[in-house]
């Protein structure tokens, strides 16, 4: 396969710039013992990809305990699930922040009363 030339590789990244972007909330499941980890991305896609090459590197900044189990368990016991998705409002210079963690925060206790185990610190 031959490499894009310099002016399919701009149209490209101009491409995924207009991509519109998927944010909301996520789960990073841990499949051996039902244990997650939830969080809210503007960019959930670009947040999983982080994710993996972190804990494929054994840099994962978030959880620590989520990494020693990425080790110990291997990357076939986890899964990566969107939970739900925050649609932009049509508002000029609408910034996504504080809905986003409202969201995690809700789906966060949602989680810790269901399943007691996840990787996040207690919600306050």
């Amino acid at each position: 396969m031959s490499k894009p030339s310099n002016e399919r590789q701009r149209e490209l990244i101009e491409q995924y710039k207009d991509t519109p972007k998927q944010m909301g909330v996520y789960c990073i499941r841990n499949l051996a013992t039902d244990r997650r980890f939830i969080a809210a991305s503007k960019d959930i896609r670009a947040r999983f990809n982080r994710h993996k090459y972190e804990l494929r590197t054994g840099v994962e900044r978030l959880s620590d305990e989520l990494q020693q189990d990425w080790i110990r368990l291997g990357a076939d016991n986890f899964e990566f699930i969107v939970l739900d998705v925050l649609e932009p409002l049509d508002e000029p210079n609408y910034d996504p922040t504080e809905d986003l963690e409202l969201l995690a925060t809700l789906w966060l206790e949602k989680m810790q009363s269901a399943v007691p185990m996840v990787y996040n610190l207690p919600v306050g």
